[in-house]
């Protein structure tokens, strides 16, 4: 099985409850997680330590489907949260032959500013998916860099992908 990991990060000139709020908001999703599809609890309360998602994404001509567990969501009430605390939510997302682990935390890096710093990582299985996988990692570090920016575009100034793309 081979695996690849990686750490992107963006700040956002929101303070962090706003952009906690933003990102836990499942109706926001569509707005600014480009190829969404869609995102339906299996099991849980979305958002929730445990709850399982069926996740469908279009990229390009290709639909992939995954599943997603949400693994940790710290602190879990995300409500006057006090400022030095760190929010953690993480989650990890299985697909055929892949298997996805995002590690995120948001931290103030200011009264109006919030720091996102998000971990990947990744194990393929299958012999195309091991054969494909090490000559991909700029297309994988590519697109989470580019879910940031598009979230920080909503985020900032109301940007929906699904407008004029």
């Amino acid at each position: 099985m081979r695996a690849m990991k990686y750490t992107v990060s963006i700040e956002i000139a929101l303070p962090r409850e706003s952009v906690v709020q933003m990102l836990a908001d499942p109706a926001h999703l569509p707005q600014w997680l480009r190829g969404l599809v869609l995102h339906e609890p299996l099991s849980g309360v979305h958002g929730a330590v445990g709850t399982k998602s069926r996740v469908v994404l279009q990229m390009g001509k290709r639909k992939m489907e995954c599943t997603e567990t949400i693994t940790r969501r710290e602190p879990a009430d995300l409500h006057g949260i006090p400022t030095e605390s760190v929010v953690h939510f993480d989650r990890e997302i299985v697909a055929e032959g892949m298997w996805n682990a995002v590690r995120d935390q948001l931290t103030e890096a200011g009264p109006e500013t919030t720091l996102w710093v998000s971990e990947s990582e990744y194990r393929f299985s299958g012999f195309l998916m091991r054969l494909v996988a090490p000559l991909m990692p700029g297309a994988f570090r590519k697109q989470s860099r580019q879910h940031m920016e598009d979230f920080k575009a909503f985020a900032e100034q109301g940007k929906d992908v699904r407008e004029g793309h």
